[in-house]
């Protein structure tokens, strides 16, 4: 997990750069109907983040239209790939070329080839990115839209998923009582049971405490966010069960 905060690290000014961009044109440049009218046209296009089950590790980083998301997962879902990409977070954006531009720069180091949009990072680095700018999130409106994949693929692909082990917090050597902590925040929560933790004076799983203190309206995986005595919970998880098959 040492990168997670490199990258993030080395993004700061990057996103400031970039939330310059977001903010779009001025006021004083947004007089005439036809300007607001544009605006409103550069708002259709979204930043998305992707990741495959048989990718494990990798994120991909593009851009396109808002209504052409779910087209754009079914094109690169070809014959190489095994299964479905996932989304995992899409967001409207002014001037998206300048964004995804920004983010690829950001995370070059991890780039694993300059001539693909892939990154080894968590797909959470770039979201949390993406964020800083105040984006609109799109992601509820896009899982909502019809997809050119066949549902038997989808379904391969939820199944490959769910044969990797739940994660149980005793099976992982991590007592009831114990603390965890929010990666980068100052959020912690209480292991109540083998399953769930407490944050404040609730109970609920650790993708539900995610969700609440990170202000999604989507869940994402939470072991790359959460630490116990310093080791990351997806470590800890792939020392537990062992790392995923690709």
């Amino acid at each position: 997990m040492q990168h997670m905060y490199g990258a993030l690290d080395g993004a700061d000014n990057l996103a400031a750069a970039c939330s310059e961009t977001a903010r779009g044109p001025t006021a004083a440049a947004s007089i005439t109907d036809d300007t607001r009218y544009l605006e409103a046209e550069q708002m259709l296009e979204v930043v998305y983040v992707l990741t495959n089950v048989a990718m494990p590790g990798l994120i991909k980083i593009g851009r396109t239209a808002a209504d052409d998301v779910a087209t754009r997962l079914g094109q690169l879902y070809s014959t190489g790939v095994p299964f479905p990409f996932d989304l995992q977070f899409a967001c409207s954006v002014p001037n998206s070329s300048e964004v995804e531009k920004a983010l690829h720069i950001a995370f070059s180091p991890y780039r694993i080839n300059a001539r693909r949009e892939f990154f080894k990072i968590e797909a959470e680095q770039a979201i949390a990115i993406l964020k800083l700018l105040h984006v609109v999130d799109e992601t509820p409106r896009i899982e909502a839209q019809a997809t050119m994949v066949p549902k038997e693929d989808v379904e391969a692909a939820q199944a490959f998923t769910s044969k990797r082990p739940k994660m149980n917090f005793v099976e992982m050597g991590i007592p009831i009582g114990s603390t965890l902590q929010l990666i980068g925040h100052s959020a912690t929560a209480i292991v109540t049971s083998d399953r769930k933790v407490r944050v404040g004076d609730e109970e609920m799983s650790l993708t539900a405490a995610t969700r609440m203190l990170m202000g999604l309206n989507h869940n994402i995986q939470p072991s790359p966010l959460w630490s116990f005595e310093g080791r990351s919970l997806k470590d800890i998880y792939e020392e537990t069960y062992g790392a995923p098959e690709t």
